[in-house]
């Protein structure tokens, strides 16, 4: 007898074992990632998502905290194949539901036909797929969680020192830890702000460039950040990743649109427009940039030709959709923060008045 189930939007419910107790909702969605499982499952742009992996076996190397992108684990559940023990007691002791012995390929197909949907989880000893669908029908759409910054971001500044060759003011709207230590490593001061940090928090740290995480949910839903953007836009260089992107872009007066499924995985390919060269990326990410607004774009997916490079000369930006810090990688485009910090030492900074 089955002691899990997985209730999905279109009607159907699902067996499973429960490998870690508990009942939740979220947004179901798929990884082909095969190996950084530990990455992924502390990526906080997974919040309030329900995370499978299309890999058939996730935890045969174990569980270590120094490869952690933050403190927690942030998808809502995880769905597998099979997990191994390690990993299913790492995820009971952060009180994440966790579920395998179920079909991936059939959920990982749906996901591709049918587009991300809305999902409930009840797995252990009493769990019925009437608590399940009970879950499932309470789901709200990612756009509906408007505060979702809150849940992911720091509460107040901090700073991770690098050897001070530039002072970076990074918008944490659900950082990965390797972002900042991608900076601090090549010298820089990191300044992490909350997401809804205002203008006069910004200028208060007098920096040399603001960096626009990544970060779960809809970019339209981080109106601070996109404040920040708009008051500094000219006047002090820009980067952003992922949904850093969005929400320059978003602010700078272009739009965003919603993806089917999205990309999620370690191995999307991405040319550069002005080179012709393709690197294979890191993304994790269900919006994508429509319209571009001043930006021009410099690189694309080949797969899809969506939008994964901007650039403006005349703005001082330069924003990526994929991760280039991603670990364990690839690590082809890591490239991407030595031309942000060479934005930021030949540009001057602005300061509270």
């Amino acid at each position: 007898m089955s002691d899990a189930y997985i209730a999905l939007a279109d009607g159907r419910v699902l067996e499973a074992r429960a490998r870690a107790p508990g009942r939740t909702r979220g947004e179901l969605v798929f990884t082909t990632a095969y190996t950084g499982y530990e990455e992924s499952l502390t990526d906080p742009s997974y919040a309030e998502q329900i995370l499978t992996f299309s890999y058939p076996l996730i935890g045969n190397y174990g569980v270590r905290s120094e490869r952690f992108e933050s403190e927690s684990v942030q998808p809502r559940a995880a769905i597998a194949r099979e997990l191994t023990d390690d990993v299913a007691e790492w995820l009971a002791d952060e009180d994440v539901p966790a579920v395998d012995h179920v079909d991936t390929r059939e959920i990982v197909t749906t996901v591709r036909e049918e587009g991300a949907m809305a999902c409930g989880i009840a797995a252990g000893p009493d769990a019925t797929p009437e608590d399940a669908v009970e879950e499932m029908e309470a789901c709200k759409p990612m756009s509906d969680h408007v505060d979702i910054g809150a849940q992911v971001s720091v509460t107040e500044p901090t700073v991770h020192e690098g050897g001070g060759d530039a002072d970076v003011a990074l918008l944490d709207c659900g950082a990965k830890g390797s972002i900042i230590s991608s900076l601090t490593e090549r010298g820089a001061d990191v300044h992490v702000l909350p997401y809804d940090a205002t203008p006069e928090d910004v200028a208060d740290v007098d920096p040399d460039v603001l960096f626009v995480s990544n970060g779960p949910g809809d970019p339209e839903n981080f109106v601070a950040a996109q404040e920040v953007v708009d008051a500094v836009a000219g006047d002090l260089p820009m980067a952003g990743i992922c949904l850093g992107q969005q929400v320059i872009t978003s602010a700078l007066g272009g739009s965003t649109e919603k993806m089917a499924f999205g990309h999620r995985g370690v191995n999307q390919p991405v040319k550069d427009l002005r080179t012709d060269k393709v690197v294979m990326t890191t993304q994790n990410h269900g919006y994508t940039v429509d319209d571009t607004g001043p930006l021009e774009v410099t690189q694309v997916n080949v797969n899809d030709d969506t939008v994964e490079g901007l650039d403006s000369d005349a703005l001082d930006v330069i924003t990526r959709q994929y991760h280039p810090e991603a670990n364990p990688g690839p690590h082809d485009s890591l490239g991407f923060f030595d031309e942000v910090l060479e934005l930021a030492r030949s540009a001057p900074s602005v300061a509270a008045d």
